[in-house]
């Protein structure tokens, strides 16, 4: 693939350049590498694009919301797939690869709303797509529908109907010799017989789907054939080796973010625990399940959960009560004697309290307050008069020159960012992509008033997700002003500016902003004549609002400013920003 793929492009054959970038992409989906799977996928979606290919185009926002799906990213998988199925619906006399991607999508909604517990309405999709499969006799997909609507009702109880189903799907799959097929199913067939309490068939079962998950090598099938086995461990009392296979489970499906199989694994460890009767571990593995569950939207058992609390504080308080029953006489008598401090103690404990809430909620609402002004700070900074008047000034002599096409451009270009400022000046943060679009859209309208002499280059690392990633918006602007207004308006030709985005170091993005610029030294001289302050303020408060963002991550933003030279004479400045991607322990997204 990757040998066609390198043919495809040296003779801009692009629909097989996106043909080659999907198959790869699902290769990396199959080894649980779902970031380059994404990347691959995104790349193929280009390049159907440059073709004018719509089929194309459907297959990779497809296979881009198969990825999501997999890592239990609720909202882009759905969001990806019903773009498929919005364009696919538009097509006129659809080809057999659009009908097959219409089936496609609908699968993967169906899978969607199975995630989020709603099993008629999965069923209903699945059947849809089970139509389709039928019609133009593709056995994997009528496979893969069976096994799906199998997989609904036994989460509805149904498990006789959720058998026969997974059974038709077996059968298929034997039909097209797909051995990840029949892992698929062997690992669902074992579970209804766990949940049937069969199991002396369930073990051969299970254990024939961990092999040769094992040999294929795919990490998903693999922890959840884990799991199964565990499951079984439990019901039939082996402790000590289910505990080791539902660890196995949980370290693969936390390496490799799958969500669905940590909550899952945590319950049954949790379960496994409570039986041996360690409540505290076990309360903290059902905790985990319900923190995972909860980021990836299905709903959770409150009940459970605060049965175990219940059971480990009854343990405490009996332990408490034998301890007490030993106490001697002489112990209550002194306990009676402490009575009244142990009142009086009380009272000073609930004031200092209170006084501890109130200092809190001052101190919260002193930090909100703060937050908000650096937010109105930031709009007025990015809506200044001035960048108003003179951006509108720039039009206006197009329109005066009766040079309508520019002039309609430039204005377009500028209601689009306007329009931008003010949405996100309603939003703390953005995504990344939608920050590179509206400095796009500012270079472009200050590109104006410099005779449109300024080259301004966007490069974005392929592996970095930029609809997943997110910043603090309009952070990138005061940077991109300085360089424009300080290093380039003193410079005579040959202006440049480059806004790069990489992954130089875990749990950070780096964006560097280079301009060929005259340099710090030069521009604070001819600033001190015009006495301009603007933009270090702008500065300062971009400096506060990273802070802030910062809070809520494991690391701090970091600004370097790096003074360029070429043979010892100024040549431009670089701006280096690292800006955090992992978030702390606590915080859920």
């Amino acid at each position: 693939m990757k040998r066609l793929l390198s043919v495809s492009k040296n003779i801009s054959a692009f629909e097989t350049c996106s043909y080659a970038l999907n198959a790869l992409g699902v290769i990396q989906r199959n080894i649980s590498k779902y970031d380059e799977a994404i990347a691959l996928h995104e790349e193929a979606k280009t390049y159907a694009d440059k073709a004018k290919s719509t089929e194309f185009k459907i297959i990779s926002l497809n296979m881009i919301g198969v990825v999501y799906r997999r890592m239990d990213m609720v909202k882009l998988a759905l969001d990806h797939h019903t773009e498929a199925l919005k364009i696919a619906y538009s097509v006129i006399n659809p080809s057999l690869a659009v009908t097959k991607n219409i089936a496609v999508s609908q699968n993967s909604i169906g899978n969607i709303y199975l995630a989020l517990k709603q099993y008629d309405l999965a069923i209903n999709q699945f059947n849809k797509s089970l139509e389709i499969e039928k019609s133009i006799g593709n056995k994997l997909g009528l496979a893969i529908n069976y096994h799906n609507i199998g997989y609904a009702e036994e989460a509805k109880g149904n498990l006789s109907s959720a058998l026969s189903n997974f059974q038709k799907s077996l059968d298929y799959n034997n039909m097209i010799d797909s051995e990840t097929g029949r892992l698929i199913c062997y690992n669902s067939i074992g579970e209804v017989y766990l949940k049937q309490e069969n199991y002396e068939e369930a073990e051969p079962i299970i254990k024939e789907a961990l092999n040769k998950a094992l040999n294929i090598d795919d990490q998903y099938y693999i922890s959840a054939s884990y799991l199964n086995l565990g499951q079984l461990e439990i019901e039939t009392n082996q402790l000590t080796s289910a505990e080791k296979h539902l660890k196995k489970a949980l370290d693969i499906a936390t390496s490799y973010n799958l969500k669905s199989t940590v909550a899952e694994s945590s319950k049954l460890l949790s379960e496994l625990n409570r039986t041996k009767k360690d409540f505290e571990t076990a309360l903290k593995y059902y905790q985990q399940a319900v923190e995972i569950e909860n980021t990836i939207l299905t709903e959770h058992n409150l009940q459970y959960v605060n049965d175990i609390a219940v059971e480990y504080e009854n343990e405490n308080k009996n332990n408490q009560i034998k301890a007490l029953a030993l106490e001697n006489e002489s112990v209550r008598l002194r306990l009676e004697r402490n009575k009244q401090i142990l009142l009086y103690t009380s009272l000073l404990i609930g004031i200092i309290g209170v006084s501890l809430f109130i200092i809190h909620r001052t101190k919260a609402l002193k930090r909100d307050k703060h937050i908000l002004t650096l937010e109105q700070d930031m709009l007025r900074s990015q809506m200044n008069p001035h960048f108003i008047f003179n951006s509108l000034n720039s039009i206006k002599l197009y329109i005066i020159n009766n040079d309508k096409t520019n002039a309609v451009y430039y204005l377009n270009k500028f209601s689009k960012l306007i329009r931008k400022i003010l949405m996100a000046s309603k939003e703390k943060e953005t995504s990344l992509k939608d920050e590179l679009e509206t400095m796009k859209l500012y270079m472009n309208i200050e590109n104006i008033r410099f005779d449109n002499e300024i080259n301004f280059n966007i490069t974005v690392d392929p592996a970095i997700n930029t609809e997943a990633t997110k910043i603090p918006s309009l952070v990138l602007q005061p940077f991109l002003e300085n360089s424009l207004w300080h290093g380039l308006s003193s410079k005579d030709s040959n202006k440049k500016i480059d806004l790069i985005v990489s992954k130089k170091l875990p749990n950070f993005i780096t964006v560097e902003i280079i301009d060929n610029g005259i340099g710090r030294i030069a521009s604070h001289k001819i600033n001190e004549k015009k006495k301009l302050e603007r933009n270090s303020v702008g500065i300062d408060i971009t400096k506060a609002r990273l802070a802030n963002f910062s809070e809520s991550f494991q690391n701090s933003y970091t600004l370097e400013i790096e003074d360029l030279y070429e043979d010892e004479t100024p040549s431009g400045t670089k701006i280096i920003l690292q800006i955090p991607t992992k978030l702390k322990a606590n915080i859920t997204i």
